[in-house]
């Protein structure tokens, strides 16, 4: 599983990588069901503590959660790769899939929005997400950064791809402009499935919306998928979006209709077998 760390940043001095810790609790079967972030039943007297110095504290971490982003960190100072922590993280909390950061160079997220020009990735999310009008996106580092040799091995040697319901130009972007990732990805375009972040006009969750018309694209599960259509060949799209059926058919790709609300495990579960049906496993 290649999860990107183009959202990666620094609070009180630690290294937090959100999307690897997000993986790493949900298999883990540690995540809250509602919240996307963090440990279940989480306490945070030590963030409340670190506010009688530093000031409010917008981005919450909590008692447990701290002691991955210490151990990240500590590790890390010590020279080794963020691909040989994400790898121990995992083994601590019991997650036996492979968890490969996209790359180990440092990329960092930036938005630009017209009210506060550019902001930090995790800045704008819980701060300006909900009503900030997005002009352009921009990963730092990515010109410098490569797949690491873990994140190339798995893509040469996969036989199917499953692209998750993630925001496509935050998430997924980054990885995806890394260099050699979609080449490999149109070279194995016929055994690639993409699932929609979107259910008409609203995403399942964040900002999607306000990015993609932002930055000119249409903001429906054919916008979505127009940004797929070079590397993925399947699309899996809600059932209530059966009118975007015709148009995603003219883009070359196989529209399927499905529930993609995964609230629950048990429909997350239901979800990704039946894209691993549709890939022929």
């Amino acid at each position: 599983m290649v999860v990107n760390t183009a959202d990666d940043d620094e609070f009180y001095g630690l290294h937090v990588s959100p999307d690897i810790d997000t993986v790493i609790y949900t298999l883990a079967g540690l995540a809250p069901l509602r919240r996307g972030w963090g440990l279940a039943a989480d306490s945070f007297h030590c963030l409340s503590a670190l506010e009688r110095f530093y000031g409010p504290a917008w981005f919450r971490l909590g008692d447990r959660d701290l002691a991955t982003h210490l151990y990240r960190t500590e590790r890390l100072r010590r020279g080794l790769s963020l691909t040989q922590v994400t790898t121990e993280l995992a083994h601590r909390f019991g997650v036996q899939e492979r968890i490969l950061p996209m790359t180990d160079a440092r990329v960092a997220t930036f938005i630009r929005t017209r009210q506060q020009g550019w902001v930090p990735f995790q800045k704008y999310l819980v701060h300006h997400s909900k009503c900030a009008q997005v002009d352009a996106i921009q990963f730092r580092g990515i010109g410098k950064a490569k797949p690491t040799r873990q994140v190339e091995y798995a893509l040469r040697h996969a036989t199917h791809v499953i692209l998750p319901p993630s925001n496509p130009l935050v998430s997924l972007g980054p990885i995806l402009r890394l260099p050699g990732v979609r080449q490999r990805l149109r070279a194995k375009r016929s055994h690639v499935l993409a699932i929609s972040p979107l259910l008409g006009d609203a995403p399942v969750k964040g900002p999607l919306d306000h990015m993609l018309r932002g930055l000119g694209h249409e903001v429906s599960p054919y916008g979505v998928a127009k940004l797929y259509r070079d590397i993925a060949s399947i699309f899996v799209i809600d059932r209530r979006d059966a009118r975007y059926v015709p148009s995603i058919e003219q883009l070359g790709m196989q529209p399927v209709l499905t529930d993609i609300l995964i609230a629950a495990p048990e429909k997350a579960r239901t979800l990704a077998e039946l894209s691993l049906e549709l890939l022929g496993l």
